[in-house]
């Protein structure tokens, strides 16, 4: 079993929760526990395909993202792309946009 430190990230929108290990990203984290709950598009923080917004819980930091899909006042409310999304404790987010009609 895997002890690595890590935080749980609940997607809102539909309940899900996953572990997410301590300094990788929300998007590859839900990935790589195969689960779909947020859409997957360029992994590089261009596309927006994985926008989301942090509702709750712990700290966070997040990379370098498109500020065409993120601007700076998007940010300050908690928005934020899932693939740029480094939690720093337990997590609670919900899909944004188009990305929420993809959830139901």
């Amino acid at each position: 079993m895997d002890n690595a430190p890590g935080y749980e990230i609940t997607i809102a929108d539909i309940g899900d929760r996953f572990f997410c290990k301590d300094g990788q990203n929300v998007l590859l984290a839900m990935e790589r526990l195969g689960r779909d709950g947020i859409p997957v598009g360029c992994r590089g923080g261009g596309c927006g395909i994985c926008r989301v917004q942090v509702m709750g819980g712990g700290k966070y930091r997040t990379l370098k993202m498109s500020r065409a899909q993120v601007s700076e006042t998007d940010a300050a409310q908690g928005i934020c792309l899932a693939c740029k999304l480094i939690p720093q404790g337990d997590l609670q987010i919900r899909a944004l946009g188009s990305l929420r009609q993809s959830l139901r």
